[in-house]
């Protein structure tokens, strides 16, 4: 965690790069909403959904989870927000760490009936990660369809883009820091 807010420090203390990442890439909130921009590209621009807090399940319940929120919509939002991010995913690791109970963690599961269905929600490190899977024989998996959060936000990015200049792509599209397989959850 010291590292982390080590580097916080250059990074706030560094005026040049805070310059060239303010008003740069910028995602009005009302046109993040509009378009349903998700995870933290979306909480850089005040779409304050988080499955850990909205839709907790366990142990997210219990871990009193902060929300990290930016309004800007600009790269700058969307560092910043990856650094919030960053150590409060760091403080829960701590906390999960802290409280578990000494011994085997194992549950025991039976296999689901063939030609069952179910479909999974979690919050992922770019937003909401959706996994539909349908049962096969014996315990097999016959589907299985991940979503990752970056096909919803792809759209967006063109929207981000306009009106800069060309050497900021590189920033703006890296701010999003979107999958381009879909499948590096």
């Amino acid at each position: 965690m010291l590292e982390v807010r080590g580097l916080r420090d250059i990074y706030d203390e560094h005026a040049g790069v805070r310059d060239r990442f303010f008003a740069t890439g910028t995602v009005a909130p009302e046109l993040a909403a509009r378009l349903g921009l998700i995870g933290l590209a979306g909480r850089a621009s005040a779409q304050a959904f988080d499955l850990r807090v909205d839709l907790p399940c366990e142990p997210y319940e219990s871990l009193a989870v902060q929300k990290c929120v930016q309004h800007e919509g600009d790269v700058l939002a969307r560092v910043t927000a990856r650094f919030d991010e960053l150590l409060e995913s760091l403080r829960l690791v701590r906390v999960i760490l802290a409280g578990l109970p000494a011994g085997d963690h194992v549950a025991a599961l039976r296999a689901p009936t063939a030609g069952s269905t179910g479909i999974g929600l979690i919050e992922g490190w770019r937003g909401p990660v959706a996994v539909a899977l349908e049962a096969g024989p014996d315990g097999t998996i016959r589907r299985c369809h991940p979503h990752d959060p970056s096909w919803n936000n792809w759209p967006v990015l063109e929207h981000a883009v306009i009106g800069n200049i060309v050497p900021d792509f590189p920033l703006i599209n890296k701010s999003f820091n979107l999958s381009y397989s879909g499948q590096d959850l």
